[in-house]
């Protein structure tokens, strides 16, 4: 049955989370992005199961066509300019061309300011398809240049980049020979998502564009949190590994996002994010709703088995149907793309319940 027809609102001026009766369970496995161009419409996206261990799937129904932005201009139209970047300085091309990209929070940068289609080569990451679903097919036939632990150098050389964009390097793709084969920006690691894709915005020439892009987010956040009246629900979100129950907090991607919408936390996880253990599910993990993030098919596999205990199935949430499942890549993301993406799947599920 089509999420669309599981998921009803209800008006929150009239009930509180915790006096909702059922509230949804539903949950974001195939959170297909696109990009202008692209046809990423309903129909074309593969479905998965609409149901885990009791949660639902939502986002199935998602047309992310329009998820990466048009091509955004660059602060300096040509010649070179110096970039200062946690690797050191580098001199960079005003408006790269061909750009290799080794983390996802890059590609993201990429497709947030419409440079997708000049990525020649990208990390891979585990899973079916080579990058993140958010982000749309698309952007799925950029080749791969090995994983993010272990870029291949002599891939990257073939393509012939402009500009390799990226975080600190591991493996033998250290910043000495990274930038033998091209101009290189290495970012670190902030304390938010929003300051690392201003650092990535810098190294593409567009951090006049990143700012008003992050500026138009902030905007979209506060609306989406006023519309939903976010401030009135606790959402509990939780991780899922193959071994251990992850409480993502307020330094978490998740926790970020949510708080730029006004939604409010559990007062157990105001702090910073911690694993917690079955047995400390009724103080750690309940909320008014309960987001489940499965990091992988073990995650899923460890998460199922939690979500069939008597523990969980205590929980006001779980008892309530209150128990959304949502996209790893989304939710345990870094970057703008992903954001926007997770404001679409609020808007989807906060104020709702599932009627079958």
């Amino acid at each position: 049955m089509p999420v669309s027809a599981l998921v009803r609102t209800r008006n929150r001026t009239t009930a509180t989370r915790y006096g909702m009766a059922a509230v949804a369970a539903a949950c974001a496995a195939l959170l297909v992005a696109g990009c202008a161009d692209q046809t990423d419409d309903a129909s074309s996206i593969i479905r998965t199961t609409t149901n885990i261990a009791g949660a639902g799937v939502v986002g199935l129904e998602r047309d992310t066509a329009k998820a990466c932005a048009l091509p955004t201009a660059p602060d300096q139209t040509a010649g070179t300019r110096l970039v200062t970047h946690a690797a050191g300085v580098t001199e960079v091309p005003a408006d790269p061309q061909r750009i290799v990209v080794l983390t996802t929070s890059a590609l993201d940068a990429t497709c947030a300011l419409g440079l997708w289609e000049r990525v020649v080569g990208a990390v891979t990451s585990d899973g079916p398809r080579p990058h993140p679903a958010y982000l749309g097919y698309g952007v799925t036939e950029i080749p791969g240049v090995g994983s993010a632990a272990q870029p291949d150098l002599a891939k990257i050389a073939e393509l012939r980049p402009d500009l390799i964009l990226g975080g600190l390097p591991t493996g033998t793709a250290n910043f000495n020979a990274l930038r033998a084969i091209a101009p290189t920006v290495l970012v670190g690691t902030p304390n938010s998502w929003q300051a690392e894709f201003m650092a990535l915005g810098s190294g593409m020439d567009r951090r006049t564009a990143a700012t008003t892009a992050l500026e138009n987010y902030r905007a979209e956040a506060r609306n989406t949190g006023n519309a939903l009246a976010a401030n009135q629900s606790q959402a509990s979100v939780l991780r899922f590994t193959s071994d251990a129950i992850e409480i993502q907090g307020s330094d978490s991607f998740a926790g970020q996002v949510l708080a730029d919408v006004g939604v409010q936390r559990p007062a157990a996880q105001r702090g910073p994010s911690i694993d917690v253990r079955t047995g400390e599910l009724a103080t750690e993990a309940e909320g008014d709703i309960i987001y489940v993030d499965f990091a992988g098919e073990d995650g899923k596999t460890y998460g199922e088995k939690v979500l069939r205990t008597d523990e969980w199935k205590e929980l006001g949430a779980a008892t309530d149907r209150r128990v959304f499942a949502i996209e790893d890549s989304v939710w345990h993301g870094n970057g703008l793309t992903a954001a926007r993406a997770l404001l679409t799947d609020l808007q989807g599920t906060l104020n709702g319940y599932v009627t079958d």
